[in-house]
């Protein structure tokens, strides 16, 4: 298993220690062999995988800058892309499929034989492997030139903040930073960079653990609920997933703005968005980039009609739901948020307001936030029988009260709102909070006394670490 808090902040310690107090051309080994610590303590063996990914697109980035033939530049693309998706749908999809195809066979009246498979599914496998595509797709477009120090590359590719659960760092940003000497910290960097840890540890610790005993008591047996408690529960699981995995990235960026390398904003206040198309700008803002440069504009984009671009508007999200797990549940997840952005493409053209929020915004944020509530239901049922019974007991059933649920995920909705609304008014930014220090301290006080009353909980992994 992965580090528990007390020892990854050990193991931060000495390798922040290490790092500052080495020459500038020891500070990438020491990444590199901190990170490869960091991953083996889950599990040693899938430390192959990882490097053979590093190995491969090191080589064909290499390979592609003298390669001037066009045939042979795909087929090193090719390569590239065979290995990667391989390797991912053998340790991710390969149960999947099989017992996909075994119940098509049973429902035409066969009885398959089915292969035993027990895959392990590697921690981040999706994240390093879309991490590693998209610098050999780069290079393939000559839009990067390829990396000559492996050190280097091999840092970018299992660089441990952003290893296990992204953000999903494109090559173009993160490993100029790598390459650089001029690394450096200043009070503006401390300050933000443990401000970030601590919004993160709040988000983990206080709202997402503080709720997750909701959302399980509601997704594990809801025909003995109430409608009340019902809705509870799938209020909490909206509120679960966000503080959890914006609370993870957060700690991310705070601990790499403490080794001088700023990643990728991966958040943006999500459930403030007026419309669904915002809302994916501002959720999981790496994989929708992501998705949009290698899988949305190379299909076609926008570029060939109406009928073509909804198609691979729904086909891109097909598949972002297919990345998130080995389910027909996160198809239709997927599917369902395609269908609602051609909706608001075909009704409103996909249209996103850059104003600030207004109080006439309220009903198409509730609205917005309604809505992806209900499609997260997909997300964490096991399977469709789980979810249909948590959507018919949306509807008037008779059962359980949880009163003390109810209480605890409405303070937890409302201080998400007021963190959130806070953050996108930059009222926590270091600047502001420097000029204010009586607020500063209140602030900061305030999230310490939260993380220590809702610390003795049972521990919980991240949701992202199983993508």
């Amino acid at each position: 298993m992965l580090f528990n808090s007390v020892q990854f902040a050990l193991f931060f310690a000495i390798v922040i220690a290490a790092y500052w107090r080495s020459p500038p051309r020891l500070r990438n080994p020491i990444l590199l062999v901190g990170s490869y610590f960091f991953y083996a303590n889950w599990d040693w063996r899938f430390l192959g995988l990882l490097l053979i990914s590093t190995v491969v697109d090191f080589s064909i980035g290499a390979r592609l800058s003298r390669a001037n033939t066009s045939w042979v530049r795909k087929v090193l693309l090719a390569v590239s892309m065979l290995v990667n998706l391989g390797i991912l749908g053998v340790f991710k999809y390969a149960n999947f499929f099989v017992d996909s195809f075994a119940d098509v066979l049973r429902d035409v009246g066969l009885e398959p034989n089915e292969p035993f498979l027990s895959v392990i599914l590697p921690v981040g496998i999706s994240f390093y492997t879309f991490q590693t595509m998209s610098y050999t797709i780069d290079v393939y477009r000559r839009r990067l030139e390829p990396v000559s120090d492996f050190i280097v590359f091999a840092t970018f590719v299992a660089y441990f903040p952003q290893l296990v659960a992204g953000p999903i760092e494109r090559a173009r940003i993160l490993l100029p930073q790598l390459q650089s000497n001029d690394r450096s910290l200043s009070l503006d960097r401390v300050q933000s960079g443990l401000g970030l840890i601590l919004l993160g540890l709040f988000k983990k610790v206080v709202l997402a653990d503080g709720v997750a005993g909701a959302a399980d008591r509601a997704f594990t047996d809801p025909a003995t609920l109430s409608s009340v408690s019902v809705a509870v529960g799938v209020l909490a699981f909206a509120i679960q997933i966000y503080g959890d995995f914006s609370g993870y990235t957060d700690m991310a960026r705070g601990v790499s703005r403490l080794l001088g390398i700023e990643l990728t904003l991966n958040f943006s206040q999500p459930y403030l968005s007026r419309n669904i198309t915002e809302f994916w700008r501002r959720w999981h803002i790496s994989l929708s980039n992501w998705l949009r440069d290698y899988l949305y504009i190379p299909l076609g984009g926008n570029r060939h009609g109406v009928i073509r671009t909804y198609l691979n508007l729904m086909i891109t999200m097909l598949l972002g739901g297919l990345w998130h797990g080995a389910s027909w549940n996160f198809v239709v997840w997927g599917g369902l948020h395609g269908l609602f952005l051609v909706a608001h493409r075909l009704v409103f053209g996909g249209s996103v307001s850059d104003q600030p929020l207004r109080p006439r915004d309220l009903p198409s944020v509730a609205l917005t936030f309604a809505t992806v509530a209900a499609v997260w239901i997909f997300f964490r049922a096991e399977d469709f029988s789980v979810s249909a019974a948590v959507f018919r007991g949306l509807w008037f059933q008779s059962g359980e009260l949880l009163a003390g649920d109810a209480i605890v995920v409405l303070w937890a909705f409302v201080t998400m709102i007021v963190v959130d609304s806070g953050a996108r008014a930059q009222l926590f930014s270091p600047t502001v909070l420097r000029r204010q220090p009586a607020t500063s301290g209140i602030v900061v006080g305030l999230a310490l006394a939260g993380i220590l009353l809702f610390s003795g909980g049972v521990p919980r992994p991240f949701v992202y670490f199983q993508f």
